[in-house]
């Protein structure tokens, strides 16, 4: 008979998408035994079609392929550096895109499936799993669809509400694009014990015909429109701006535009008619949204709605807002570095559940969560890379860099990073910044490679 392994040397994979395809290879080519627990296609969802692990459910589009001035595309670049089923398929699948990377979707699952079932160390099992093991080791990667019993397992485990809701969710600003000649940073009523805190803000002021032509275009712009059957059940503190202004025009400047207890230092003596005001996102002040200004306009509409406001004119955004069925962790509360649950340290989670956005973001948790198991398997451990990798900033910020009370999921983006220091700042210096970005994530990657490389 084969020898078969003890239960405490398999590695159990929950979800056979992005994350969990890239965890389970990236753990088979360590040497460890790995079960993919796939619940399609027995267990189906509204947005996948097929039973393929690898499925793209919605765009076919892994976005900029750019390693020297993209974020994503370093991330490419990480994961192929570190043998990533994921971006090997992807680029055996490459359709033309300018600079994008897409790829024919149905070919590009297959091949994937094809490859995880044709690995001696790994095996497929279909079916649901309902609750959270106890014992082994296990990574869950069941994504933003998770099922509703798993959903409830780790919703009780968490102590969380819920898990799957209805998110609008705020767009992000990157600092070094909004205008701080007409904007400026002021925490309402100077409230705040510390410069950090008193600073905590940034305030864009608006006259009243600046209100009232903002209000006209919120109300015209194309908005999102829900799936067959999908009802919305908004938390009464996240509701879309457009919602509060159908609900009248001087809604949003008695809520979240209020302009009390503020004071523009470039014009003192003038009174805001109403104020979007900019919350600090991450530690580095690199990244702010505008707060609460969850929206479910399109994107295109977006961008056109918010350089309406002083001051944002040449916004550029981390992120756009948008409203979607979201099933998240809150990870800087609830995870460890190395992603483990902090009440159940047996379970890592990757991808999607854990807070990143995209696929590549989702496949590149997979990635080090499969690594991270192996090696505790193998008998040692595995640091997580430095913060200035694309894939150490992604989880320096889902696993405690975020703010937790206002936590949303994330695409990786230069914002994220520590800064290079000695860069000239602004627009002009952009490209020498990422380049140095790059040049610096890509070094310190290969040297967080190098002693993995060397122990194989």
């Amino acid at each position: 008979m084969p020898y078969i392994p003890p239960m405490t040397k398999i590695l159990h994979i929950v979800g056979g998408g992005m994350a969990g395809s890239e965890a389970a290879w990236q753990g088979a080519n360590m040497g460890v035994q790995v079960v993919i627990h796939e619940m399609r296609p027995k267990v189906g969802t509204f947005a996948h079609q097929t039973g393929l692990l690898g499925e793209m459910v919605c765009s076919n589009s892994f976005r900029s392929d750019d390693s020297e001035q993209n974020a994503v595309g370093l991330l490419h670049w990480e994961m192929r550096a570190a043998n990533g089923l994921i971006m090997q398929t992807a680029d055996k699948h490459r359709l033309p895109a300018g600079g994008a990377l897409a790829v024919d979707r149905d070919p590009f699952a297959q091949s994937v499936t094809d490859a995880l079932r044709a690995h001696p160390n790994i095996s497929v099992e279909y079916g649901e799993i309902t609750a959270l093991p106890d014992d082994g080791h296990w990574i869950i990667a069941t994504g933003p669809l998770t099922s509703t019993a798993l959903g409830q397992a780790i919703s009780k485990e968490t102590g969380a509400e819920a898990l799957a809701f209805f998110d609008a969710i705020a767009p992000i600003v990157y600092f070094d694009s909004i205008d701080m000649d007409q904007a400026w940073m002021q925490s309402r009523y100077d409230k705040g014990e510390t410069e950090e805190e008193r600073t905590a803000y940034l305030n864009c002021p608006m006259t009243k015909q600046q209100y009232e032509d903002f209000i006209d275009a919120l109300l015209a712009a194309d908005k999102t429109e829900f799936h067959e059957g999908e009802t919305a059940g908004y938390f009464d503190g996240c509701l879309p701006i457009e919602v509060m202004a159908e609900r009248g025009r001087e809604t949003l400047r008695h809520g979240p535009m209020k302009p009390v207890g503020l004071t523009n230092p470039h014009h003192p003596d003038v009174k805001a008619h109403a104020v979007v005001q900019l919350r600090r996102d991450n530690k580095l002040g690199t990244l702010y949204n505008i707060v609460g200004f969850q929206t479910k306009m399109k994107y295109g509409a977006q961008a056109d709605v918010f350089k309406r406001i002083p001051g944002l004119e040449n916004a550029r955004f981390a992120r756009l807002g948008g409203i979607h069925r979201n099933t998240f962790l809150n990870s800087p509360t609830l995870l460890t570095a190395d992603m483990r649950l902090k009440s159940r340290p047996n379970v890592r989670f990757a991808g999607q559940i854990t807070g990143v956005e995209g696929y590549v973001e989702s496949a590149a948790m997979g990635l080090l969560a499969g690594r991270a198991a192996a090696t505790e398997i193998l008998g040692g451990s595995l640091d997580m890379p430095p913060a200035t990798t694309a894939m150490g900033a992604l989880i320096t910020h889902i696993t405690g860099g975020a703010e937790a009370k206002t936590f949303q999921p994330m695409n990786v983006n230069f914002g994220l990073f520590p800064p290079v220091e000695g860069l000239r700042g602004g627009r002009r210096g952009r490209k020498d910044r990422y380049k140095a970005y790059t040049d610096r994530a890509k070094a310190d990657w290969q040297a967080w490679l190098a002693p993995q490389a060397a122990a194989a």
